[in-house]
């Protein structure tokens, strides 16, 4: 069977750079896709996407597609002949479906009877008549939220599209698409190269198109040109470039051909705070900022032209022209917002709405503050359940925690976050510091939003921990009481975002508070506004239920986090220690059969607990009568589980869970000798309840740490 590469390129206006890598990899999974199910095996594939075009190479691919055995199950025998042998209507219009004769069918045995089938074998189709439907059903495919028309033409994409490129190795496959007739030329780019660059081949693709058209066709090594020529054109003015993973996509995604070129800017700019000139240049400018040796930044900055310019200077002149009012802009912002304290702009944010039913900014401020008071004095309340000789805890100063609380959401009046958003709270630390306010305060504005993001950091300071976890609770409960929690993809108000990074911050904090507390205290202070008290629970189980994805990121097994998240513990650091505990026993040589113990135990509870038909019955399956032990196996279980209670109980009782787990698993033995030699399920019914009682108490013993009964025994 013949085999070459298939390539297919369309060429188009310029598209959103943002989005380019997501159109990208659906062109290329689609089409992927539309192959395999058609049959074609697919060995090698290569994604370009640029500026100006989406394309695909798919190496060593079949001519045709593989031949195809059918087979079609007709009328049973009894139904497809009458009494005198003759066919029924039911198989001859079979037959007449699947264009033989009834004596053509064949006959196949099965556990139901005889049936009669049809076989036959479908000849594969060739490529070229598939390929047009597969990229046509891959393009309506592509996740673009609005499509846009062009000319007179019905055609519908993204951007308008100018040429269709499809080719078999050293032939054009004829196809139309978009309404473009296919060809085997591409075009370069829209500056350095004239008219069409024709292909002798598929496989020329991304050479042709770099050596004749100026393009480097392929996203990955464009992007890592573009990062090598800005560490370069950095280290030549003697600093380092400030590399940011999204601005560097996005840069790439605006060039085919890119050229750095390093600018500079009077530093008298350099008195407006950092993170203000960083995101002007990387915001408005997609500049690469410039860092010194010692970390301050530089007055300098890099670029990418999309063309490599006969005059650089002429390049150079002109960015350093267009960010001078980007920057005098943010110095006018950073000196307007210096003339009023911080503290008067909460003024505004009774103007300002949150939320239409939960209010304005104002009020959810007034009730992040309540919280924030209410989550340091248990902080220092409970500060004895902490064992501080492995961890250093701070002291919540509630004064600050307020006096953070009530500054928190003034910055968001500022001129500087109203321009760039991104800086919330990184503004209102610098504002605050200036305004003389502690380094705990100060820090603390800033700190509320941690963490921003999977990789970031949770809060250092107590008090930013305190007013992160208080401003994230406050948005769950609130959002979740009036009916508008995440729902499939749709989370406008990033509470799964704000869940982990409410679980983050008390566990990796090594904070012991009580989550169902602290939910029951938000939905109290919104009060006012909403009856949250009905989505306590749920909000509860929805904040642990996002522990689950967290411990797996760490290696931590699903029967694990089931054996412990069965319990629920509402402090999320001691669900933490149980999970590290649990972890730990797993992996001892008794766990194996322990965990088959508790769960043979869990149904013969929930047996006997069905049966019970009296109070006095159940009451008396709770409590072991030692006098009613008869058997030496039952007397040995009871004798350990006594012992082990005394050692155990107060492990658990301060945390000590992995401690506990392992006396526990001492049971092994009597527990094994026991199921052996003893009749759970007795005739007499004082033994019966006796022995039911006996496992019951180990049963909670076990439960003081998890359930043991999830774990899997494999």
């Amino acid at each position: 069977m013949n085999s070459d590469d298939l390539l297919v390129e369309l060429g188009t206006e310029e598209l959103p750079p943002k989005a380019l890598n997501k159109l990208s990899q659906a062109f290329t999974d689609g089409i992927v896709d539309g192959l395999k199910k058609a049959g074609f095996k697919i060995n090698d594939v290569e994604s370009f996407s640029t500026p100006r075009r989406l394309a695909v190479l798919i190496k060593n691919i079949n001519a045709t597609q593989p031949d195809r055995e059918i087979e079609r199950k007709g009328p049973s025998l009894k139904a497809a002949y009458d009494n005198d042998g003759k066919p029924t209507k039911a198989v001859m219009g079979f037959a007449r479906s699947c264009g033989v004769e009834v004596a053509d069918l064949e006959q196949q045995e099965t556990d139901k009877g005889i049936w009669l089938i049809f076989k036959s074998t479908e000849k594969g189709h060739h490529l070229a008549d598939l390929i047009e439907d597969i990229v046509n059903q891959s393009l309506s495919r592509l996740p673009i939220p609005k499509r846009m028309r062009w000319g007179s033409k019905n055609a519908e994409f993204v951007r308008p599209v100018h040429w269709l490129l499809l080719m078999f190795g050293q032939k054009v496959i004829d196809a139309e698409i978009l309404g473009l007739k296919s060809s085997g030329e591409t075009y370069g780019h829209r500056f350095h190269s004239r008219g069409e660059i024709s292909l002798r081949h598929a496989s020329d693709y991304q050479q042709r198109l770099y050596v004749k058209g100026f393009v480097i066709a392929d996203f990955e090594q464009r992007k890592q040109n573009i990062k090598q020529q800005v560490i370069d054109a950095a280290g030549q003015i003697g600093g380092v470039a400030v590399l940011d993973e999204d601005l560097l996509n996005e840069v790439t995604a605006l060039n085919e051909w890119p050229i750095a070129v390093a600018g500079e800017f009077d530093d008298v700019y350099l008195d407006v705070p950092t993170e203000a000139l960083i995101k002007t240049m990387q915001g408005h400018q997609k500049y690469f900022p410039v860092q010194g040796a010692d970390g301050k930044l530089k007055n300098h900055f890099i670029t990418i032209s999309n063309i490599d310019s006969t005059s650089p200077e002429k390049v150079k002149a002109g960015n350093e022209r267009v960010i001078r009012p980007r920057l005098a802009d943010a110095m006018f912002f950073w000196q307007q917002d210096q003339k009023q304290p911080l503290e008067s702009f909460n003024a505004a944010l009774e103007k300002v709405v949150f939320q239409k039913q939960l209010g304005t900014l104002a009020e959810k401020t007034s009730r992040v503050t309540a919280l924030a008071e209410f989550i340091a004095t248990q902080l220092n309340v409970d500060k004895s359940r902490v064992d501080t000789t492995q961890v250093d805890i701070s002291q919540a100063d509630v004064s600050q925690v307020k006096r953070a609380a009530v500054l928190s959401k003034c910055d968001l009046m500022t001129d500087m976050v109203g321009e760039f958003a991104s800086l919330q709270g990184i503004m209102g630390k610098h504002y605050a510091q200036l305004a003389g306010e502690t380094t705990e305060v100060s820090q603390a504005l800033d700190e509320q939003y941690k963490p921003r993001g999977a990789s970031d950091d949770t809060a250092s300071g107590i008090t930013g921990q305190i007013l992160a976890i208080s401003d994230k609770l406050d948005s769950l409960v609130g959002i979740f009481a009036i009916g508008q929690k995440p729902t499939g993809e749709k989370d406008p108000y990033a509470l799964r975002r704000a869940s982990l990074g409410i679980l983050r911050t008390i566990i990796e904090r090594q904070l012991d508070l009580d989550l169902k507390e602290l939910i029951h205290k938000s939905a109290q202070l919104l009060g006012s506004k909403v009856d949250a008290s009905k989505v306590e629970q749920e909000v509860f189980d929805y904040i642990l239920e996002r522990l689950r994805a967290y411990y797996l990121e760490q290696n931590v097994t699903p029967d694990v986090f089931d054996a412990v998240s069965a319990l629920a513990p509402p402090r999320p650091l001691d669900f933490d220690k149980r999970i590290k505990a649990v972890s730990v026993f797993r992996q001892l040589s008794e766990a194996k059969s322990l965990a088959a113990a508790n769960k043979r135990v869990g149904n013969i509870l929930k047996k006997s607990a069905a049966q019970m038909t009296t109070a006095a019955a159940a009451a008396a399956a709770m409590t072991v009568n030692e006098d009613l032990l008869s058997e030496d196996a039952e007397k040995k279980l009871y004798a350990t589980l006594n012992a082990l209670s005394k050692t155990v109980e107060p492990m658990f009782d301060v945390g000590d869970y992995e401690a506990a787990l392992s006396q526990l698993s001492s049971l092994r033995e009597p527990v094994d000798t026991f199921f052996d030699s003893v009749m759970v399920m007795a005739d007499d019914e004082e033994i019966k309840n006796n022995r039911i009682a006996l496992l019951n108490t180990m049963n909670q013993l076990f439960l003081r740490a998890a359930d043991l009964s999830r774990l899997h025994q494999s």
